[in-house]
């Protein structure tokens, strides 16, 4: 019974949609197409979700009918906004000359030039869609920040953080351009790398094809990790509560196996001369439904509001709703988890869009509350919709920089 509603809308959509075909387009073939091109990719959609999929439902060839499903269905909707806009105005057209007139003239019939627009417009989405799964998805941005704080250890001056997140390793299914990537964040020639959960999507054997590729990831302080939401295997139908239990235990030796080390509710210092920093990493919080295993009372246990800190937290609702009013003081918080929702517009400057921004208060990007920042990195993976429009796979450099004592 849950699928007749979505299956009604999805049909007057189908309709309503052809409409603005038959308009354009007289010959009977190329309206056959049309229909060909809907029926073969709704056929394949179904037919996969009766393929196996072993690191869950939202990766491999499901994921690709899902994506290439959903480009048709913004080119529709689309066609369909436009559409319906004018049969408002030919109904009130109608009405008025019914009601005001003497004129016998029937309905207006649609006009060609608006089914062109709406075409035309719809095309937009579509094509970026289909770029964004055979591209996108693999467009690696460095975005480097400078940050300046009053309590910065003066050997601390232009330390140098590179973060990562959201790698999401089971949905990887090209070697070459993720070979690039991790040479990409070695040239960074950063003081640490931090990397800020969902590791996999779900299993921890979705990282063994790609282990001796991050393995390769280098910097002068090492590599520092925490978990993800994805991570825990949430999200995946084991068969006992103790295969669970032992993936969870796969996916924390795997950190091992890279080379990071793994904070669970810990910290760690780093260390110049007689000068240190505090990184604390915390399990998953997020508000709403997602797991809670995050504790930073503990994570933070002995530390002074004075000391600098620097807080790993998957989910930036964890800043928002506890750590930036916290009177721990943390100064830079680096969060993921949003993907960017791998869709929106951004140009710096003039324009921030996505749809994660009705979700999240901090969804992309740097964010500050009085001296505290947070940045929400977006992401190096994809999950889902396999690929990326607009808001691009990223790679996050941060200079720390000690803001200089002005003397009047």
């Amino acid at each position: 019974m849950r699928w007749i509603i979505p299956i009604v809308i999805l049909l007057a959509i189908e309709v309503y949609a052809f409409q603005a075909f038959k308009t354009l387009f007289k010959f009977w073939w190329v309206l056959g197409i049309y229909v060909g091109i809907t029926a073969v990719v709704l056929g394949f959609l179904i037919y996969s979700f009766y393929e196996p999929t072993p690191n869950g439902s939202l990766t491999g060839f499901r994921a690709y009918m899902g994506g290439i499903f959903l480009s048709l269905l913004l080119l529709k909707l689309s066609v369909v906004f436009w559409m319906f806009g004018e049969d408002i105005i030919r109904l009130l057209v109608y009405a008025y000359r019914k009601l005001f007139t003497t004129s016998t003239e029937n309905l207006p019939s649609r006009r060609k030039f608006i089914s062109t627009i709406a075409l035309g417009l719809g095309a937009i989405p579509f094509l970026s869609l289909l770029y964004g799964m055979y591209k996108g998805k693999y467009n690696y941005k460095v975005l480097a920040y400078e940050l300046e704080f009053d309590n910065l250890p003066e050997a601390f001056d232009g330390y140098t953080i590179t973060q990562l997140s959201d790698i999401h390793s089971g949905s990887f299914d090209n070697t070459e351009k993720i070979e690039y990537a991790i040479n990409l964040v070695n040239e960074q020639e950063s003081d640490v790398i931090l990397f800020t959960g969902d590791l996999v999507n779900n299993l921890a054997d979705e990282m063994t094809p790609w282990t001796p590729l991050f393995s390769q990831l280098k910097a002068k302080d090492g590599i520092f990790s925490i978990l993800g939401n994805h991570d825990y295997g949430d999200y995946y139908n084991f068969e006992s509560q103790t295969e669970k239990q032992q993936n969870f235990e796969d996916l924390v030796n795997v950190h091992s196996e890279l080379g990071w080390d793994l904070l669970r509710n810990e910290r760690r210092e780093l260390v110049r001369g007689d000068s240190k920093l505090h990184l604390i990493g915390v399990e998953n919080w997020g508000k709403g439904g997602f797991k809670k295993a995050g504790d930073f009372e503990k994570a933070a246990d002995g530390v002074e509001a004075s000391d600098f800190k620097i807080l790993m937290s998957h989910d930036p609702s964890h800043w928002d709703e506890v750590i930036k009013h916290h009177d721990k003081d943390v100064q830079l918080t680096l969060s993921g988890h949003t993907h960017g929702m791998q869709f929106g517009i951004e140009i710096p400057g003039w324009i921030k869009w996505s749809p994660a921004q009705y979700r999240y208060e901090q969804w992309a990007g740097l964010y500050k509350n009085a001296k505290r920042f947070i940045n929400v990195n977006r992401g190096f993976g994809f999950l889902a919709y396999p690929g990326r429009v607009g808001i691009w796979p990223e790679v996050t450099v941060i200079k720390l920089k000690r803001k200089a004592n002005i003397v009047v």
